[in-house]
């Protein structure tokens, strides 16, 4: 007979995992930590991790210790890595980016914090005593990696959509117009997955004559898809480098990501005799198997296949707008996002339901491999606490219409080469 929940809760306490007792039943541990990540799966939507994506396959290179250590060019002697698959990686999202391949450099990281960390640290260095200024939406590393970089940070404010206000940034930098500025863009941010312009900022930073510049896009989340729809570019329009996660959009896993940027702005390593290997990355031994799950997924997929998964969850996040404004539930979303703002449900729901929350506001994330099923679901629920008495929050944003066009036709101006609407055939090898 299968353990049931109960057992598995008691195989995860304090003392059953206490490193210092007797006789602890690892496989109880690992079946339950399994069991517990499975029964939360199909109402955990308020945070992105794809799920349509298997790894199987690779799972068995997790027996052995693969380490990238230093570089991506330089590959270390004696040593299992998977440089190879890492340097492919780099060049495949270098080319969505249009990035130029005489002048390209990147890596995998561990997530985008480090992808960040590694753009912002670069960009210090090639402009000492630069301010950096993010938006009050940007991610909550950034503000830890300004201190942990030594630079001057500087809050922007947001329109009530979530995109940075370009007149308050032009505000703040004329202030402080002679000194280098380093602006983060966020594409997706945390609750409504709004964009930040870089060519606005870049525009900002032109018009106001600030030539030490650097724009850095944190994409962790739509870095990836808005680069298929060839709207986030390194050729030149406004960013200088780009940092997404490989655990969003991909799903991968373990948490990674990539960060990449122009060779030419990167910072100089040094050559470390025992690893062979210069030294560039922010971490120095760094997880072999997250270039191959990278490597993997794009392999398997290719790019069109990617688009086609980008497009799927679209629809399925036009269809959650549409579906709540339905029963009455206040929701919007940006016409490229994959995120559904919905106001924020009562306990009864939010205690069954992983939903990020923000205040009022909570939000839904269709990545690929969320369902119409799991927010028919979630509709049904808030249809049942409204029947029984719960009352219906007022709006507090300007409102929004379903997924259809007038959701479509405001806020964010960005190539779309892959509408919302247009569902794409499933790519010919759906699993690798």
């Amino acid at each position: 007979m299968s353990a049931g929940p109960a057992e598995h809760a008691a195989a995860l306490t304090s003392s059953a995992v206490d490193l210092h007792a007797g006789g602890i039943d690892t496989g109880a541990v690992v079946r339950a930590l399994l069991a517990r990540a499975a029964a939360g799966q199909a109402t955990a939507i308020g945070f992105p991790g794809a799920v349509d994506i298997d790894y199987g396959p690779v799972l068995p290179l997790f027996g052995r210790l693969f380490n990238n250590v230093g570089d991506p060019n330089t590959d270390p002697g004696g040593t299992a890595h998977t440089k190879s698959l890492e340097r492919a990686v780099v060049d495949w999202c270098a080319d969505l980016v249009a990035l130029p391949a005489g002048d390209r450099w990147g890596y995998v990281t561990a997530g985008g914090t480090e992808g960040n960390l590694a753009a912002l640290h670069a960009a210090l260095g090639r402009h000492p005593g630069a301010i950096v200024y993010h938006s009050r939406s940007a991610h909550y590393s950034i503000s830890k990696i300004i201190d942990i970089i030594g630079a001057p940070g500087v809050v922007v404010d947001v329109d009530d959509h979530g995109e940075m206000d370009y007149g308050h940034l032009a505000a703040l930098v004329r202030r402080r117009h002679h000194r280098p500025a380093i602006v983060v863009a966020t594409a997706g941010t945390t609750m409504t997955e709004a964009v930040d312009r870089p060519d606005r900022i870049e525009a900002v930073l032109l018009e106001l004559g600030v030539d030490r510049r650097h724009v850095h896009v944190d994409g962790a989340l739509a870095g990836l898809p808005l680069a298929l729809d060839g709207a986030i570019t390194l050729d030149g329009g406004g960013a200088d480098s780009l940092a997404v996660s490989g655990h969003k959009f991909l799903g991968t896993p373990i948490p990674c990501g990539v960060v990449l940027m122009r060779d030419s702005i990167r910072r100089e390593g040094r050559h470390i005799a025992y690893t062979s290997t210069l030294d560039t990355t922010v971490s120095g031994s760094r997880c072999g198997q997250a270039a191959a799950l990278l490597w993997y997924a794009i392999a398997g997929y290719g790019t069109d296949g990617h688009r086609a998964r980008a497009a799927r969850a679209r629809d399925v996040a036009g269809y959650a707008v549409d579906r709540l404004t339905e029963i009455g539930w206040p929701a919007w979303r940006h016409p490229h996002a994959f995120t559904v703002v919905l106001a924020t449900p009562p306990a009864e729901v939010t205690r069954k339901w992983l939903l990020a929350t923000e205040g009022h506001w909570s939000h839904v994330v269709c990545v690929p491999g969320v369902t119409r099923g799991q927010v028919d679901a979630l509709a049904a629920d808030l249809r049942a606490v409204t029947r029984a008495g719960a009352g219906v929050p007022a709006p507090r944003r300007p409102a929004r219409t379903g997924g259809g066009a007038a959701a479509r036709s405001r806020l964010v101006d960005l190539p779309a080469a892959h509408p919302v609407a247009a569902i794409h055939p499933a790519p010919a090898i759906h699993r690798p």
